[in-house]
């Protein structure tokens, strides 16, 4: 040590204040990471998130960027360093895991070039690169099958909560997680509304559906089997504390010859008559 302080005196440069150089450039790449500029970017930007889009965001991080490009100064990370990266996620079947970790390493690349900490965005070049997926459209109902539908409700020999399900499946497109949790006081018969809370949502926002007279006509007789319930759909083997189970309306499905195809065939219709509720045309 004492060598290398006697070259830096022959060359002019104070041995104290080299090393306390060298200690702010070690400190300065600790807080250029990618792992300590997308905390910075989680702290900044979350709270505009829903619980579930933060989650998601965090784990796409955390299983997939910081192990690989997490302690690394984000100067230091190359398009094709990045590219790497995401074909080997790829590899895995996981394209849309893929495209989600582009998307996040390219918002945290753009808040370290906001926050002063690096030049351009590495993952700007590497759109288009990765490989397009194949669309998959969920098999539906077609609105000529709707009739026969109907008539298999009507003539459904399970149990009478089921059958009022599935219609009300059917004239509310909602999902079936959303139908099966369903509770009371979600339901204004009065003003024709369902408000569905927002956990129960994909957006984390509640969610007005308005009641048509043929879904008020399934509600009524459900008021009467299951209004001493909290839930509107109660489970079969514990009414006063669970809901019915998946199965339940699955199985309902398979029996009738629809399983799997029952995905929001009214859906265009029941969208329609809920913006023309919100614009007072209802």
């Amino acid at each position: 040590m004492l060598g290398a302080a006697r070259a830096l005196l022959d060359e002019g440069i104070d041995p104290a204040a080299a090393k306390q150089n060298n200690k702010r450039q070690t400190i300065s790449r600790a807080e250029n990471t990618f792992s300590a500029i997308a905390e910075d970017w989680i702290k900044t930007r979350c709270d505009g998130w829903s619980p579930r889009y933060a989650d998601d965001t965090s784990k796409i991080i955390a299983r997939e960027l910081v192990p690989v490009i997490g302690a690394r100064s984000v100067t230091e990370i190359s398009p094709p360093e990045l590219l790497h990266l995401l074909r080997k996620i790829e590899q895995r079947d996981a394209p849309a895991v893929a495209e989600k970790a582009l998307s996040i390493a390219g918002q945290v690349f753009r808040h370290a070039v906001c926050i002063g900490a690096l030049m351009s965005d590495p993952s700007r070049d590497l759109r288009g690169a990765l490989k397009s997926r194949a669309v998959k459209h969920h098999a539906r109902l077609s609105e000529t099958e709707l009739p026969a539908y109907l008539a298999k409700i009507e003539s459904y020999a399970g149990a009478p909560v089921t059958t009022l399900g599935l219609r009300l499946l059917l004239l509310t497109a909602l999902r079936t997680q959303e139908l099966r949790f369903a509770k009371w006081p979600e339901i204004d018969i009065p003003s024709r509304l369902w408000r569905v809370p927002g956990e129960r949502m994909k957006s984390r926002r509640e969610h007005l559906v308005p009641l048509s007279d043929q879904a008020i006509d399934a509600i009524e007789p459900l008021r009467r089997l299951t209004g001493n319930r909290p839930y509107v759909f109660p489970n079969e083997h514990h009414p006063g504390s669970k809901p019915m189970s998946e199965n339940t309306i699955l199985y309902a499905l398979y029996r009738m010859g629809y399983h799997g195809r029952l995905t929001r065939a009214l859906c265009r219709f029941v969208w329609n008559a809920t913006i023309s509720f919100r614009r007072g045309r209802c």
